[in-house]
């Protein structure tokens, strides 16, 4: 699990509000109906967000970062992955998430991001312009995997995910992709992230990759005071990336 329930996401740079926030059911194509949290902004900007969670789904941190998101002008959604086995309940730390996560394929989450995607373009979700997806581990390869598998998205961000779990992807992606990278990141090695930002340039996929040296897996977190500096650069990176890409 990449965050626990200690973890709090750091503070955007631009600080504004959230106009409204709460916790929502969205239905996937298949039927399926799961829990998500929105949180809209007070001064959107047009854009919107997709926050896909860790292995543990749709806990407290991913609910406060959408809300940080509306913050800084993003209308936001939170997604669960789980729903088709788990049913919606508690993700606190004492949730059995992995015989959950062996049971997601890369099309049900596609399904569950997708619905994300419609209520970020409905009337109620923002009807933002441009829809943007940013994950965390399991989340951030599921992220970049989304520039293959919903069209139309304005791009896609991952921190500490796992190339291998994307490069099957890799011929199919449109969106462009902002890979934000853990320099000691027990999980996928330098060499790994050398060779995804390789392969994506030999495959034209539009992309950036930084890397943070010597920051652990989840460095992301406000708890982390030592990361300050790079949670900081995260966030600049994040939003100039939706400035760029946004329509």
């Amino acid at each position: 699990m990449c965050y626990g329930d200690d973890a709090r996401p750091p503070l955007p740079p631009i600080s504004g509000a959230a106009a409204d926030q709460g916790d929502i059911i969205l239905t996937s194509s298949d039927g399926v109906r799961n829990a998500a949290y929105f949180a809209r902004a007070a001064k959107p900007t047009g854009a919107g967000m997709v926050v896909m969670p860790d292995v543990r789904g749709l806990h407290h941190f991913y609910k406060e970062l959408a809300q940080r998101f509306a913050e800084a002008g993003i209308d936001s959604v939170a997604i669960d992955y789980f729903a088709r086995t788990a049913g919606m309940g508690d993700r606190s730390e004492g949730f059995e998430y992995m015989p959950h996560v062996e049971k997601t394929t890369p099309e049900t989450i596609a399904a569950d991001t997708a619905a994300a995607i419609a209520h970020l373009r409905s009337k109620d979700g923002g009807a933002v312009k441009s829809v943007f997806t940013v994950g965390f581990c399991f989340g951030g390869s599921n992220s970049w995997n989304q520039s293959a598998l919903n069209p139309d998205l304005s791009g896609c961000i991952g921190f500490y995910g796992r190339p291998t779990r994307s490069e099957p992807f890799i011929s199919r992606m449109k969106a462009p992709l902002l890979l934000l990278v853990a320099g000691a990141d027990g999980a996928t090695t330098p060499e790994q992230a050398r060779e995804f930002d390789r392969m994506l340039t030999v495959a034209k996929v539009p992309h950036e990759q930084h890397v943070y040296e010597g920051a652990p897996h989840s460095f992301f977190d406000r708890t982390f005071e030592h990361w300050k500096d790079a949670c900081d650069d995260a966030w600049r990176r994040m939003l100039d990336f939706v400035r760029k890409h946004g329509s």
